[in-house]
């Protein structure tokens, strides 16, 4: 064999082998990204899968978990049973009204004539009911107004006052869902220090954040919760930052917007409704002489329709 031949064969031969180490080149890296496709797929499926999982275990615990009612509420409402750390200012004592102490009526002598005349000790007390939302600014303007002589009625035993917390401005707080939260926030205290459920009331409405803001945030809640002074400061923020009530209170709203209880038929249609022995107040929220009179007002037309004329006593006719 020539030279020639011999080197064209060298080339050839080291041709083929480049050509051979190339192949296996290539066929190491589709190798690689078929892998590499194939983990990346087995990953995504593995993230769905967990998410999914993680839906339905959440949807199934929520599913099953009962709501949460609080013990003490009745018909949706929070009865007052005292005024503790309500904190009562000079300029709260100045806006009370005309009648401090007692609802009962002093009707003039006049009028009063073809019946008794009522007393604090026969009078029954004035059942006062409150629908509020915490959102509400007419809701704020009539506990501001009135505060005082309605913790002065309630000392005295002159009312009840039985609170009905709702959230009908759910939507008007940049999707933080406040007048919920907050609702859910007063049965958590109305739950476990009843006592202090008035001044954390109080404190919501005199503190109110505006509207169409984010409101306070749970733990806020709880701050202001704790600091009217209430028993179990510790439970109290756990019931409130989990939002325990939350789901209560949005059915209890609903059932407000479908009717109200003891009414005959009458529904929740805005907020403040102050019901006094079933009768709505449609008076100023911000005037507290107006509703005092009209306290007095009503509680007078209970008592006389209670209260039977008196009849005369005969006289016998002695024997002639």
């Amino acid at each position: 064999m020539s030279s020639d031949e011999s080197s064209n064969a060298a080339t050839s031969e080291r041709r083929d082998a480049v050509r051979e180490k190339a192949l296996q080149v290539k066929a190491r890296q589709s190798r690689a990204r078929i892998i590499r496709r194939a983990s990346l797929a087995i990953g995504v499926l593995a993230v769905v899968a967990v998410t999914a999982i993680v839906v339905t275990w959440t949807v199934s615990s929520s599913a099953s978990r009962p709501m949460m009612s609080p013990a003490n509420v009745v018909d949706d409402g929070f009865m007052v049973t005292g005024v503790t750390g309500v904190g009562l200012t000079t300029e709260d004592s100045s806006a009370s009204g005309a009648v401090q102490g007692s609802a009962t009526p002093a009707p003039d002598p006049a009028e009063a004539e073809p019946t008794p005349t009522a007393s604090p000790t026969d009078a029954a007390a004035v059942d006062i009911r409150v629908y509020v939302d915490y959102l509400s600014t007419g809701s704020r303007e009539f506990q501001v107004a009135n505060v005082q002589q309605l913790s002065d009625w309630v000392d005295e035993g002159a009312a009840t006052l039985t609170y009905y917390p709702v959230a009908m401005l759910t939507a008007k707080s940049n999707g933080t869902k406040y007048s919920l939260r907050a609702a859910g926030a007063a049965a958590c205290v109305a739950q476990h220090s009843p006592d202090y459920f008035f001044a954390f009331n109080n404190a919501l409405l005199k503190e109110q954040p505006d509207v169409d803001s984010d409101g306070f945030t749970d733990s806020a809640l709880a701050d202001l919760a704790i600091a009217t002074g209430l028993d179990g400061p510790k439970v109290v923020r756990g019931c409130i930052e989990d939002q325990s009530y939350a789901t209560w209170a949005k059915t209890a709203t609903e059932r407000a917007l479908d009717e109200l209880p003891g009414t005959d038929g009458v529904a929740l249609t805005g907020t403040p409704m102050v019901l006094v022995n079933g009768t709505q107040y449609v008076g100023a929220l911000d005037d507290p002489k107006e509703f005092a009179q009209f306290v007095l007002t009503v509680a007078s037309d209970s008592y006389y329709k209670s209260t039977p004329s008196p009849t005369a006593t005969p006289t016998p006719t002695p024997a002639s």
